[in-house]
């Protein structure tokens, strides 16, 4: 009796813990999805992830959205880009999505290639629970948007980066219009450990992506807004240039709004629009 008694009791906890992990999420009235939460892709407490799988069943390999929140590269959460995470996921039900938190920049502790080395490590999990490589689209905003270029266009050396979708990214560090910005100190000095850079490669132009474009990167959407005074318009049309220079599909937007507008109506509702014409222009 009592083996039975304690075998209840740890099947009911057992079971309450991953009710409290895993959930459906529906959308709209038939759009369900299977929803982890927190999941640890580290040893640090930064590296936790959202994954969100479609309930449906498929014949296919589903792509794979994974969402990089901004912040300065030294703040801000996954929680920022929750609910438009699932706005997405009502535009794109046949997706995979990850929510993804990064270890922050500090100044005792560099950004890259910590913040870089996270997004593989978010891959490699994504890979195992799936049993296949999706073929992946980055979509970021403000650092984030960098983040995802970054790695994108240097650190995906198994070319899975199917296209990046960019928000307000810096692009091109050493833009005049971006050395306003009112951290860029903090840029220049904790942003690379120095330790990585390549022989005859700058802080900064290791940490612009621009640098790094070649003939071979991976398709990419860009949003700037009008009136951001943090990301200056100088860096679509700077990013525009060089992939126009390498023939890189591209297409490049502007929003009425700052630097945080983009993601209000109508902003971005037309920017899931063009994303969505965007992905299916890549795929044909």
């Amino acid at each position: 009796m009592k083996k039975s008694l304690v075998y209840i009791i740890t099947v009911m906890i057992i079971s309450l813990f991953t009710a409290c992990k895993k959930k459906k999420v529906t959308i709209g009235n038939s759009i369900n999805f299977n929803k982890e939460e927190n999941i640890s892709y580290g040893s640090n407490a930064d590296q936790t992830l959202d994954l969100y799988v479609p309930d449906a069943k498929s014949q296919k390999q589903r792509d794979a959205f994974i969402i990089i929140h901004g912040g300065g590269w030294h703040g801000g959460n996954k929680s920022q880009l929750t609910f438009f995470t699932l706005c997405m996921m009502e535009k794109f039900p046949d997706h995979i999505f990850v929510n993804m938190n990064y270890r922050l920049a500090s100044t005792q502790q560099y950004g890259i290639p910590n913040q870089t080395n996270d997004i593989q490590e978010v891959i490699s999990l994504l890979k195992k629970k799936l049993n296949y490589t999706p073929k992946l689209i980055l979509l970021g905003n403000s650092a984030g948007g960098h983040l995802s270029m970054l790695y994108s266009y240097y650190f995906d050396y198994d070319k899975n980066v199917k296209a990046v979708i960019n928000i307000v990214g810096p692009a091109d560090l050493s833009d005049s219009g971006f050395k306003n910005y009112n951290e860029y100190s903090f840029v220049e000095k904790h942003l690379i450990d120095p330790k990585i850079l390549p022989t005859g490669t700058s802080t900064i132009e290791f940490a612009s992506p621009v640098h790094w474009i070649t003939t071979k990167s991976s398709p990419t959407l860009s949003y700037y807004g009008t009136s951001d005074n943090v990301i200056p318009l100088s860096q679509n049309k700077i990013l525009d240039s060089v992939f126009t220079k390498n023939n890189i599909i591209h297409e490049s937007y502007e929003f009425n709004g700052g630097h945080l507008d983009w993601d209000k109506k109508p902003n971005n509702i037309f920017l899931m629009k063009k994303i969505e014409s965007f992905l299916k222009k890549i795929d044909q």
